[in-house]
């Protein structure tokens, strides 16, 4: 299948003002109720990275799962899952973050990547850079190099990409608003 840019912003609905005044939500739900769409978008990022060294895809809480997953899969590489705190079961590291208002963090098992283990971030969609710099932190304590992170959908207003690039992780969006 050939990738249809046409298709998969047909595909992202606007939500004006919302979550609060003034912010455009670009919404992925009917993507993935598309089954041409959701194939399109693992198929053209699987062809991306199917010849490029890495050792494993790492999903971020929650959305980045509808793309890490598959993604894996079709790749047949081992899928790392990096959560919101207290969401996983075995022994975690931690990673906060700021937010425009307040701070987050992200949590992955100790056990999930080591020394040399090469990873590919995915994500819905790259905003201010936040999560995903977390989750390359948490790859680099565990021994392993996050390769670049890859999204549908970026929003270089927010500064996302360009924060990414100064920490050393290229990035790869298949849209951006």
């Amino acid at each position: 299948m050939v990738f249809d840019q046409q298709l998969l912003h047909s595909l992202i609905r606007a939500i004006p003002n919302w979550p609060e005044p003034g912010v455009t939500f670009r919404d992925i739900t009917p993507l993935f109720q598309s089954p041409k769409g959701t194939e399109m978008i693992i198929n053209t990022l699987a062809e991306r990275y199917r010849e490029r060294d890495i050792t494993h895809i790492g999903a971020l809480d929650a959305r980045g799962f509808l793309v890490g997953s598959p993604l894996a899969c079709k790749l047949g590489l081992p899928l790392v899952i990096f959560r919101k705190p207290g969401k996983l079961p075995y022994d975690v590291i931690r990673e906060e973050y700021a937010l425009e208002y307040g701070s987050a963090a992200l949590e992955v098992h100790t056990d999930a990547l080591k020394k040399g283990d090469r990873l590919l971030l995915a994500d819905d969609l790259i905003a201010t850079g936040g999560t995903l710099c977390a989750a390359a932190k948490l790859c680099r304590r565990l021994g392993a190099e996050p390769v670049e992170a890859t999204a549908i959908i970026d929003l270089p207003a927010l500064g996302g990409s360009k924060r990414l690039d100064s920490e050393g992780i290229p990035s790869f969006s298949l849209c951006s608003y």
